[in-house]
């Protein structure tokens, strides 16, 4: 690699969606370059943390569902492909009342692809998982099939398929000015180095507005709290509780079952600190809500893994004002494209979206229909 090499493809952010649309075009033999401001997998950006769920019936909305079933397939690819322990097929169940709108949405999603869900009454759900403990009006919606993907295990092997295949990977250099008319394409400028390329993809998570200034994009990082409880042996252990979320009252919750000891990990969706990325520390304490958040969750639905905290970690969320994905080109230079404000919910698809991004980038549109992510539908808000 020197100075003067013209890349076909950079990629700007080498995280969850970018190390995997290298791995993509690398395996096409696509001359791409992968710049971190970072060493992916890192504690900075929103992969960390060991774990995420995956869900096919889509709470979040249906038209979600041919993506994630995508993104599910590749990623056990990835997983046969590489070696390393991508899934854990825990089963996640959802929780809340039945007028959930979240949840009635699952159901609807699940009834449009033909997916397997199976609903529960709440004493059902008690019967089953005893670790639970929820109101006679709450349902549950079980889907066996899915679970939990190894998320800095996932970039990993993204990252180790991209470098194997003929990618370069630059870490712990932060972009400093993207030049899209600069000389052969694309001049981007770091501190002490400078790069070409015909064709970029800006993958920055928190940091892609900072990138993109003149897009205005509606997203807000913000900072999030998780924590790993202490939790009875064999109760609350993956062979026997499955990955979970709950939502009352637009109160969203997450967790996860005891993997090898770790503890049950809570996060939660709503609530959280705006925050500048670069001030983004693992500052877990800092409010009293950190910690406070989490317990009053377990208590009110799971009492029996109110134990010790083992570990407490923050992380960014990138939220869209919509809460949808964004991923475009951008309106004045069809040789940039952009992918973020994936807000919380974006990890699972990190797989499909290295080959959507890869897609773009060298046939100027994928085979799935991304329409809804478009820049073009915040057109109101940005006048």
């Amino acid at each position: 690699m020197t100075k003067e090499t013209v890349y076909d493809v950079a990629i700007i952010g080498a995280g969850t969606m970018g190390m995997a649309a290298g791995a993509f075009l690398a395996q096409q033999k696509v001359k791409t370059l992968l710049i971190d401001a970072f060493d992916p997998p890192h504690t900075k950006g929103s992969h960390h943390g060991d774990t995420r769920l995956i869900r096919h019936a889509y709470g979040e909305g249906r038209q979600y569902v041919t993506l994630v079933k995508r993104a599910q397939q590749l990623w056990e690819d990835l997983e046969k492909q590489t070696g390393y322990k991508i899934f854990e097929k825990t089963g996640v169940l959802g929780l809340g009342p039945e007028d959930s709108p979240f949840l009635q949405e699952t159901i609807a999603a699940a009834e449009k692809y033909d997916l397997p869900l199976e609903i529960l009454k709440g004493k059902e759900i008690k019967e089953r998982w005893p670790g639970f403990s929820v109101p006679d009006h709450f349902i549950g919606c079980f889907e066996a099939g899915s679970g939990i993907i190894y998320s800095e295990t996932a970039i990993q092997a993204y990252k180790e398929t991209a470098v194997k295949n003929g990618a370069d990977l630059v870490i712990n250099t932060p972009v400093r000015h993207i030049d899209m008319n600069g000389e052969n394409g694309v001049k981007i400028s770091t501190e002490n180095s400078t790069f070409y390329a015909k064709k970029i993809i800006v993958t920055a998570g928190a940091w892609a507005a900072k990138l993109l200034p003149d897009l205005n994009l509606p997203i807000q990082p913000t900072r999030k709290a998780v924590g790993w409880f202490e939790s009875p042996s064999g109760l609350y252990d993956a062979a026997n509780f499955p990955a979970f979320f709950i939502e009352d009252n637009n109160k969203k919750a997450y967790g996860f079952p005891s993997l090898k000891g770790s503890g049950i990990k809570i996060g939660k969706s709503d609530g959280g600190q705006a925050i500048d990325p670069n001030l983004h520390t693992q500052d877990f304490g800092l409010y009293e809500t950190d910690e406070g958040d989490l317990r009053h969750f377990l208590e009110t639905y799971m009492p029996g893994a109110n134990g010790t905290l083992k570990e407490g970690k923050t992380c960014l969320y990138t939220n869209s004002s919509d809460q949808d994905f964004i991923v475009d080109f951008h309106p004045e230079h069809s040789h940039v494209i952009f992918a973020c404000g994936f807000s919380g919910h974006g990890f699972k698809f990190g797989s499909v979206m290295g080959e959507v991004l890869s897609q773009m980038a060298l046939e100027g549109q994928s085979q799935f229909d991304i329409s809804i992510f478009s820049l073009k539908r915040f057109d109101c808000d940005r006048k």
